[in-house]
């Protein structure tokens, strides 16, 4: 992609209302825009950095079994009331047709699958079963901020799944604990694996927390990665924060932290609303016991700025950046050009993402553009590199020349991992 060409530029002046170090940042470098408050459109950046996150989520979610749908957004009332939750759901968007109907927008999704689920389960041979989308929800929160971190309308991935009794679903609930895990790993974040309360959905659950100046909640936990409560479920946390750790791993830390994920073992609470039953070996119907497992999508793209910045801009982790390399030139001559724009099209063709600042703009304003935007690789020609290029890493300050061919065979080996 040729940046002159790019729809959204970098700014330098953006609304004082913008108080995050994500959505500072993500508007300057030119990847969303606001709305309304706690509402973003996401530009062609942002929009490819989204996709890479979401396509890491739906990889780890088709290996542990899941099956994509996408529900939809727009809710009956009817089924809310049986499950009491259109009175009692807060955060609900509640809407009035005008052809006196009202309908609630998807804050989450139990009451849309399980009555269509009931339609595939019969037998307990049709069990387990997991199905998973990553769609937009909404929620009409009191207080919209900290940029992606809590928004009304977000992008979710939320897996749903079905099991024939407790055991079966617990056995499932602690293999999406690796799961997750490991997705937050392929997204450049050490996630912490959290117990919490289950709220209104179950006696407990468990959230996967990164420390973060900017986050909201707070938990205390052993670097050694043996325990990790949210402080909310803690009576008299205060006792527990510096205490050594039983396993000997030092003491206890007590750390703000954002959450990018939560599961739920739900059991039945949505299976007895909808009469949601199977019959099993003896003929039998018998309740399906069920668990949830959601990630924030744009709100973990929030929390990879809050976490991967310096003084600069951003740093993507190489995993989701929107482009492989950030390639300019650092004079117009027209031979430096000419050399630029061959070696762009062989890029591209060889299947390399790159970006091309080819503006007739000062070297500054493009090494401070590639800093802010925060492609992990920059790319630098001009004609005392002669027939070379120089390379450096986003969060490195050590520069390499390298030839063409180099260049071009490390962005492909690196695009394989």
């Amino acid at each position: 992609m040729k940046y002159s060409k790019l729809f959204g530029k970098t700014i330098k002046e953006i609304s004082r209302e913008e108080t995050s170090v994500n959505a500072k940042l993500l508007t300057r470098a030119g990847f969303i825009r606001k709305e309304v408050a706690g509402v973003y459109n996401f530009l062609p950046l942002g929009l490819r950095a989204l996709n890479k996150i979401a396509q890491i989520v739906r990889e780890e979610m088709n290996k542990a079994g899941g099956q994509e749908v996408l529900l939809s957004s727009l809710q009956g009332k009817e089924n809310w009331e049986k499950t009491g939750r259109w009175e009692s759901f807060d955060a609900l968007f509640r809407l009035a047709s005008k052809f006196e109907k009202e309908y609630a927008l998807g804050p989450t999704h139990e009451e849309v699958l399980v009555p269509l689920i009931s339609e595939f389960i019969s037998s307990y041979r049709d069990l387990p079963i997991y199905v998973y989308q990553i769609q937009n929800k909404f929620r009409d929160e009191a207080r919209a901020k900290a940029g992606l971190l809590r928004g009304r309308e977000f992008l979710m991935k939320d897996l749903y799944s079905f099991h024939a009794d407790e055991k079966n679903m617990m056995e499932y609930y602690e293999k999406m604990k690796k799961v997750y895990i490991n997705t937050f790993n392929r997204l450049g974040l050490s996630a912490i694996e959290t117990r919490a309360a289950g709220g209104t959905f179950s006696k407990f659950s468990h959230e996967y927390q990164v420390i973060c100046e900017s986050g909201e909640d707070q938990i205390i936990y052993c670097p050694g990665g043996d325990y990790a409560e949210n402080v909310e479920i803690i009576e008299n946390p205060e006792k527990l924060e510096n205490k050594q750790c039983d396993l000997g791993h030092g003491s206890l830390k007590r750390v703000k932290v954002a959450e990018v994920g939560n599961i739920f073992p739900l059991k039945n609470k949505f299976s007895e609303p909808f009469n949601l039953v199977y019959k099993d070996k003896d003929g039998k119907d018998q309740f399906v016991y069920m668990g949830c497992y959601g990630i924030g999508i744009s709100r973990v793209m929030g929390v990879i700025v809050e976490v991967h910045h310096d003084e600069n801009g951003i740093i993507w982790p190489r995993s989701v950046a929107p482009y492989q390399a950030h390639f300019l030139t650092v004079n117009n001559s027209r031979s430096t050009i000419n050399k630029a724009e061959k070696i762009y099209n062989n890029l591209q063709k060889s299947g390399i993402d790159i970006l091309y600042d080819d503006r007739e703009v000062s070297p500054g304003e493009k090494f401070a553009d590639a800093d802010l935007i925060g492609i992990p690789a920059r790319l630098v020609l001009s004609e005392k590199t002669g027939d070379k290029i120089e390379w450096k890493e986003r969060n490195k300050e050590k520069k390499e020349l390298l030839s063409i061919e180099e260049a071009e065979k490390r962005l492909k080996e690196e695009k394989e991992l």
